[in-house]
């Protein structure tokens, strides 16, 4: 056997390691790229083998932070999927909208813009005053950009497009200035929009919510920390409430399944209804 066949064995294993320990399943990444950032933890973990990290993962409860910082590829964009924030916009804003104080968890946030396209539809409803936005990830230098606000200008094209496609009906570049080489978001959308640490699979609620945003999370996550991070949700969520997950997603293996009714499959819609499945768990 040799040294580089080792080297993919050791890094396997370490990642099999990561979901027995903590439910993260990197199957699914391009393996020449999860490869390339295992070494490059080592790396920085000061290690000679990837071998020297299993333990490391297995007995350090922080290690998570670290592993999810180092292999996570933020992939987000303002408005991603536009046909969902149009839903959002015409069907579900307008239900939540009577509610004095409005809460909004968009959870896995990322680098911020969907956070951000939040504010913009909420903004547009003129509901801002009485909307609160709270974007969360274990990402810290993920948050440590949202909090910037400042995206490529090479990326505002894209951004317009899809702020059109989701029913935008103003100017996209009136929602940002042209700043340190990039364009930074405009005061009032950054506004009602609080970052911070938080992990979803071993963090408590923090707050009851409206609407709930968990796209493309429970994705890499087993069955089980899956049902762990749905409860999390239930226990955040207001009777009522709006649930909306990534298009790949689906609550239809889940054993929460029965306490949300889909309003709109396509986009991954549900409304949190557990009276229909008797008492909350």
């Amino acid at each position: 056997m040799d040294d580089i066949e080792l080297k993919n064995i050791e890094t396997e294993v370490f990642l099999d390691a990561v979901k027995r320990r903590f439910g993260y399943d990197f199957s699914g990444y391009a393996r020449a790229s999860i490869r390339r950032r295992v070494d490059a933890l080592r790396l920085a973990r000061g290690c000679e083998r990837v071998a020297e990290l299993i333990p490391w993962v297995l007995q350090e409860e922080k290690a998570l932070d670290i592993v999810l910082s180092s292999l996570s590829v933020p992939v987000t964009e303002m408005f991603r999927d536009p046909e969902v924030f149009a839903y959002l916009r015409t069907e579900v804003i307008p239900k939540i909208a009577s509610q004095p104080r409005i809460r909004i968890w968009q959870a896995g946030s990322a680098t911020g813009e969907e956070a951000y396209s939040l504010s913009i539809l909420m903004l547009e409803a003129g509901l801002h005053e009485r909307t609160q936005i709270y974007a969360t990830d274990i990402n810290d230098r993920a948050l440590a950009r949202a909090r910037d606000a400042i995206y490529p200008l090479d990326r505002m094209r894209l951004y317009a497009e899809n702020y059109r496609r989701a029913g935008g009906t103003a100017s996209f570049a009136d929602y940002y200035t042209a700043r340190y080489g990039g364009g930074m978001l405009r005061q009032d959308v950054r506004e009602n929009v609080y970052f911070s640490h938080h992990n979803l699979v071993s963090d408590g609620s923090f707050n009851e919510f409206q609407l709930i945003i968990c796209r493309n999370v429970l994705i890499y996550l087993d069955t089980t920390f899956q049902d762990r991070v749905l409860q999390l949700i239930r226990n955040s969520l207001t009777e009522g409430g709006f649930l909306c997950l990534g298009t790949k997603e689906s609550m239809r293996i889940s054993k929460h399944n029965s306490a949300f009714q889909a309003v709109h499959l396509p986009s991954r819609i549900y409304q949190y209804r557990p009276r229909l499945a008797g008492a909350v768990s």
